[in-house]
């Protein structure tokens, strides 16, 4: 699974890797958690925009917008039969860019804390899938348009299976396009454990359980006690 991540890299990286002219301005994000807001890029009108959008999926279909907390990661393997994400995944995918993400593993009785994403540092992106939801008569907001997405995972890669047996589905610059805009069939290619050769861990501070945490020491390696 994926429960938090981190976006520090400059906007012009990031739009230097999906080929985006449009720039937004963003903050580098130590600690991006569920519920916020988080870039996203997608193909809407025949171009691909980088977009602002909650972490979280709410179906059209949902009557309040609590299934946003349940629906923060989409299993790869059911995520065309499943109700929730069938449609989106048929025609809403999405990229997620990060570079870096983290899981928990149990240590001495505690959860200790890694960060997890490539040697160099550089950026790379998550599968997602977008929904858009109008909020329905009688809620707060009524009738306002609220834009979320979910993260794609599959099985560990054997590097990471020590920490987590589920990863998020990173998806290959190559194929950028073909998961913004193939067939299901060809998508389902995309879902699938990334190499490990080139991807790198390690310990961080429990500092990053907070979400009200959002700083470099959420990300800086974790120092041993002298």
């Amino acid at each position: 699974m994926c429960g938090r991540y981190s976006l520090t890299v400059t906007p012009d990286e990031l739009y230097r890797l999906f080929g985006i002219d449009d720039k937004l301005n963003l903050q580098p994000r130590f600690n991006v958690a569920p519920t916020q807001a988080a870039p996203v890029v997608r193909k809407t009108g025949g171009k691909k925009n980088m977009d602002m959008l909650r972490w979280g999926l709410i179906p059209p279909w949902s009557k309040d917008a609590s299934i946003a907390s349940k629906l923060i990661n989409a299993r790869g393997e059911t995520v065309a039969e499943k109700p929730s994400f069938r449609s989106a995944y048929e025609s809403r995918r999405c990229l997620v860019p990060v570079d870096g993400f983290y899981e928990w593993r149990t240590e001495g009785g505690k959860k200790q804390p890694f960060r997890i994403g490539f040697r160099e540092g550089k950026p790379f992106a998550f599968a997602g899938l977008w929904e858009s939801w109008t909020v329905p008569e009688g809620l707060k907001d009524t009738g306002d348009t609220v834009e979320t997405f979910t993260i794609v995972t599959t099985n560990a890669n054997p590097k990471l299976v020590p920490i987590h047996h589920r990863m998020p589905v990173i998806v290959d610059p190559t194929d950028y396009e073909l998961w913004l805009e193939g067939g299901s069939d060809e998508a389902n290619a995309v879902i699938k454990p990334f190499s490990q050769d080139d991807m790198a861990f390690y310990r961080v501070s429990t500092r990053v359980n907070n979400v009200r945490n959002d700083d470099e020491a959420c990300v800086e390696p974790l120092k041993k006690a002298s």
